[in-house]
């Protein structure tokens, strides 16, 4: 008679995922139905989804202040503004560069990864997004509340901070009536991360249509209320020189740091794409687009309040929003209600995009057993709200400019899985072997973990680090401050070098002497042992391709 299951055992297979029947214990620690790759059924991003989702994604607070610290920091409007449109169109091309390897094989960066980084190796990276995303969900969403705090005051006078009594603390950030508005804008987004990734386009393409309407009737409303563009759009450089030459290199560079993450984690949307060119051409142009119009409005915008309040410009919208809301009768509240409403919704699909879906898919990677997408959004929400979000945006806490320069390290992350991909193996991925547990794989490596890898990880990180002490708050050589300044291109072209050079002289097996990419011809998506041979068969590698066991190459 067999032994009844324990309950602790009971529990544990109740909460267990969905899962491909015949998996061995080792290969549930490795993928799920969330994980494996994107059947056809599921592929429904075409290119127009993509436009809509980066339009969406464009307009933002962070997206709209952008140009202000190069402003600040002495450059002209309209330097700032091609510092926004270099740095968005290199940030388009890094996109696509990971963004295929999702498109074509269907697969997101926690699989990705394990190609260069190792099946069990590829976890660190995958954590560390994830612990990024949490973070970063509950400083999207706590300015997220400021949007609704705006709503509920242009409907309702006496939901004030200053009048509302306060029952935190003085210092701890908030008050209340913020708290209480951040609450609000937590609990809404909810629904949204219970739809699946492939169906949540929906969301994009309605933030698309009406959000940047919202922005430009901003535009429109401060240039009148101005009577003119403002003194910004006449204002020339304040610095000259080498002086100018750098500063427009870090204006450039935080454009492409602001897309550190998106970078990294593109795959988790790309593998939904109908065929590898939807993430194509659609990413590359849109990019650069739709964040430097989103930068222009916030340019000109900003330059008109100093017109209309007669003292410096007021670069955050939210902050000219509330002085508008403050002042204005029941036409102007209401204008100011609609806006405020299109600044929430773009703070809840960023917030979608860019956080909640990586923390859920990174978290699916992490314990594939018991988590899906849907459990690690959820998880990352409670995080989110439970590190209490407001106590890091305190004026005298630099925690924001820790995470700000921690997105420098993401880019070693980066520059090896490129590496990998494109120069090492040369487009060809063994999909079933990323899910295979055994040492006999060709990405088990050494105990699971890639030695190459994370020397090239390493090194990435190392040629930064001196300059990242430096931008918070540590005196370093200036030498250092020059290399931190070219941040995301150091970290990415020393990993991505190393790595290159590393599996030159200590090769790594399933690769090709030519570019073969093979996402195609995969027609068996199950990753079950008895369901694969351990390799690709003549069937399923392109035209003119075949693979040696015995060497582990395609040839």
């Amino acid at each position: 008679m067999a032994e009844e299951p324990s309950f602790f055992r009971r529990v544990a297979d109740k909460l267990a995922v969905e899962a491909e029947p015949g998996l061995t214990n080792a290969q549930l620690m490795l993928t799920n139905h969330d994980l494996k790759p994107v059947e056809p059924a599921r592929r429904q991003w075409g290119a127009w989804n993509f436009v809509g989702f980066w339009i969406a994604d464009a307009f933002n607070i962070n997206t709209w202040m952008i140009s202000s610290s190069m402003i600040v920091g002495g450059l002209s409007w309209w330097q700032s503004w091609l510092c926004v449109w270099i740095g968005y169109a290199i940030s388009g091309c890094f996109i696509c560069l990971t963004g295929r390897i999702g498109a074509t094989y269907h697969i997101g960066f926690p699989v990705a990864s394990r190609s260069s980084f190792g099946i069990w190796g590829s976890l660190w990276p995958v954590f560390n997004r994830a612990a990024m995303a949490c973070v970063w969900y509950g400083v999207q969403a706590y300015i997220g509340g400021h949007c609704v705090y705006i709503m509920i005051r242009a409907i309702w006078k006496g939901w004030d901070r200053d009048t509302i009594p306060n029952t935190f603390s003085k210092d701890s950030g908030t008050s209340t009536a913020d708290y209480a508005s951040f609450f609000i804008f937590w609990l809404c987004s909810l629904p949204a991360i219970w739809f699946p990734v492939h169906k949540i386009r929906h969301l994009f393409t309605v933030k698309a249509y009406f959000v940047p309407c919202a922005g430009i009737a901003f535009l429109i409303w401060a240039v009148v209320r101005a009577g003119g563009v403002g003194p910004i759009v006449r204002q020339p450089a304040r610095k000259h020189g080498s002086e100018l030459a750098w500063e427009f290199v870090k204006g450039v560079m935080s454009s492409i740091a602001n897309f550190a993450t998106l970078i990294v984690n593109d795959p988790d949307f790309s593998r939904f794409a109908v065929k590898p060119r939807d993430a194509l051409w659609s990413q590359l142009f849109t990019i650069p687009i739709s964040f430097a119009v989103t930068s222009f409005i916030g340019i000109i915008v900003s330059s008109s309040s100093s017109i209309i309040y007669d003292e410096d410009p007021i670069w955050d919208p939210l902050a000219l929003l509330e002085r508008f809301v403050n002042e204005g009768g029941s036409g102007q509240r209401f204008g100011v209600f609609v806006i405020a409403a299109a600044f929430a919704l773009a703070q809840l699909g960023t917030n979608i995009a860019a956080n909640s879906v990586s923390a859920g898919t990174d978290m699916t990677a992490l314990l594939p057993r018991w988590l899906s997408i849907r459990r690690g959004g959820y998880i990352c929400a409670a995080i989110g709200l439970a590190m209490c979000p407001y106590n890091l945006l305190t004026s005298s806490n630099q925690f924001t400019t820790y995470l700000s320069a921690y997105s420098v390290f993401l880019s070693s992350i980066a520059g090896v899985i490129v590496s990998d991909y494109y120069f090492v193996r040369r487009g060809y991925l063994e999909v079933k072997e990323l899910y295979d547990a055994r040492k006999a794989g060709p990405y088990y490596y050494t105990y699971g973990v890639h030695w190459r890898a994370y020397a090239a990880y390493i090194g990435g990180i190392l040629i930064n680090v001196v300059g990242f002490a430096g931008a918070v708050g540590t005196p370093v050589p200036i030498g250092a401050t020059y290399v931190y300044n070219l941040n995301f291109f150091c970290g990415f072209t020393v990993s991505a070098g190393m790595y290159w050079a590393l599996c030159k002289f200590f090769p790594v097996p399933a690769t090709s002497d030519r570019w073969m990419e093979v996402g195609d011809e995969i027609d068996d998506l199950r990753v079950a042992y008895d369901n694969q041979s351990g390799s690709l068969d003549g069937d399923d590698i392109a035209e003119g391709g075949s693979y040696n066991k015995d060497v582990g190459k395609a040839v």
